[in-house]
């Protein structure tokens, strides 16, 4: 289910557990791009050496995903490009119908067992299925896939800041109406200065992807999302988290995925610097980081 909600009715899962059928999409547009390195199942055999000793599987084991068991992830990595480049390696969903209120949610984290860190990026983005067009025209274009949903480590932030153990990351689909709609959702592995000589970007695996939809009441729903919320919003000076978990680390950055500096004091964030506009806030807990979408006046 996805982070934190009960009582819900799974709209989409896909766990990774067999390779990609055809109505999934890959497409690596990186800058000076590795045709042979996109998305792929993980496919990793048993070893008496440490070349395996990836994704905790420890010396001569078979790594295993966050549910599944062993292989049951995909993974994609820092060959993307060849030298040093901007990488932008996707990885498109079939067709999922949303509504406003569903919540989005998969694992992930970093391959390495190392203690050097090469930063990670990892953005998850949606488009109209009607409307999708795949990017096709190198790293930095998005096709039609402008909404974010996720971003994990937006400030490709050293300090396995990425994290090295599956960590779940989730948001709730807000402007595409009470209908269900369909949509598509892209992966996108983005890493500025990537590749096989750049100081970024290493090897990454996603797990247990899952879009959930509440079957409670409106007095239920309204007191599940109460657990987590942020008002006012929109806002002009203040923003201020609701939450009955301890608060971790929280981030904010524009609808572009450039992190942006905010002052923050235990549950209330200082917005007052921000130009006016729309901005996503991730906020850590133990169970996890979710992603709030806010709009400053």
């Amino acid at each position: 289910m996805g982070l934190g909600l009960l009582n819900a009715q799974n709209v989409y899962s896909y766990g990774f557990d067999t390779a990609f059928s055809t109505s999934w999409t890959l497409t690596n547009q990186s800058a000076s791009a590795n045709a042979t390195t996109i998305w792929v199942k993980a496919a990793y055999t048993a070893s008496s050496t440490s070349e395996n000793s990836i994704f905790s599987s420890g010396v001569g084991g078979v790594p295993v995903g966050q549910a599944g068991g062993s292989n049951s992830f995909a993974l994609v990595n820092f060959s993307s490009t060849t030298g040093t480049g901007t990488i932008s390696n996707w990885l498109i969903t079939p067709v999922v119908n949303v509504k406003d209120g569903d919540v989005v949610s998969f694992y992930s984290r970093k391959g390495t067992d190392g203690t050097t860190d090469y930063p990670d990026r990892l953005e998850l983005r949606y488009s109209t299925a009607a409307t999708t067009v795949v990017p096709s025209t190198g790293s930095t274009a998005v096709g039609s896939f402008t909404n974010v949903g996720v971003i994990v480590n937006s400030a490709l932030a050293a300090g396995f800041v990425y994290p090295k153990t599956w960590t779940q990351y989730s948001f709730t689909i807000t402007g595409v109406g009470n209908t269900p709609v369909p949509v598509k959702f892209g992966f996108r592995y983005f890493v500025t200065n990537g590749g096989t000589t750049g100081a970024n970007s290493d090897i990454i695996g996603i797990d247990t992807f899952s879009v959930d939809r509440s079957n409670l009441g409106v007095n239920d729903v309204q007191a599940t999302k109460s657990l987590l919320s942020i008002y006012p919003n929109p806002t002009t000076d203040f923003l201020n988290i609701k939450t009955e978990k301890s608060i971790g680390n929280v981030s904010v950055f524009d609808i572009s995925g450039k992190n942006v500096n905010v002052k923050s004091d235990g549950d209330k964030i200082d917005v007052r610097s921000l130009p006016a506009g729309t901005y996503l806030i991730n906020i850590e807990t133990k169970d996890g980081v979710s992603t709030e979408k806010f709009i400053k006046k």
